[in-house]
């Protein structure tokens, strides 16, 4: 595949370069992924609303359900950037492998959500009904799923962005998981 050009500042629309320095000003740099959204004219802002939105979610969280999904996906840009993200959220290297294992023992609640995100992404939308009640019994709601299904369709698409493009991870690279399919 063809290198897929990085925008740079001086390249992009005047709405996207002040995305870029608000990314700068709250990351310190402006992720590679992030930057390939400023290709379209509208990508960037609309992903980061997307992003960004409320939600019933903690951001522990939503970072099980980016983890999960970037190890169903094979997204080592994914995974690594959340790797670092989860860390942020108190998460140490052996939960995060759990995580993304969607085998965790160190919380249940978060155990029957990262199963349900698993069955979720496997079963592209359909689940069983056990994972489902297992789930809801954990402490979730009709909104917790709804919300679920955002953070799902928000890692999707940056996933599916970085297979498309294959640009450089610049996050510190995600370990490798022992067995081959978590």
């Amino acid at each position: 595949m063809e290198n897929f050009p990085i925008p740079v500042k001086q390249d992009i629309s005047a709405e996207n370069q002040a995305i870029f320095t608000n990314l700068e000003g709250m990351v310190g740099f402006v992720p590679n992924l992030y930057a390939v959204f400023a290709h379209s004219e509208h990508a960037l802002g609309n992903y980061l609303t997307l992003q960004n939105g409320k939600s019933s979610l903690r951001a522990k969280e939503r970072e099980v359900i980016n983890l999960v999904v970037s190890q169903l996906n094979e997204c080592l840009y994914c995974l690594s950037a959340h790797t670092a993200f989860a860390k942020m959220n108190g998460f140490n290297e052996e939960q995060i492998l759990e995580i993304r294992k969607a085998n965790i023992s160190f919380d249940s609640k978060l155990d029957a959500l990262a199963k349900l995100v698993k069955a979720i992404v496997l079963g592209k939308g359909h689940v069983a009904a056990e994972v489902l009640e297992n789930f809801y019994a954990a402490g979730y709601n009709k909104g917790s799923l709804v919300d679920v299904n955002m953070v799902i369709g928000d890692k999707i698409i940056t996933n599916y962005l970085h297979a498309l493009t294959e640009i450089p991870v610049d996050w510190p690279i995600a370990v490798a998981l022992e067995e081959e399919h978590a």
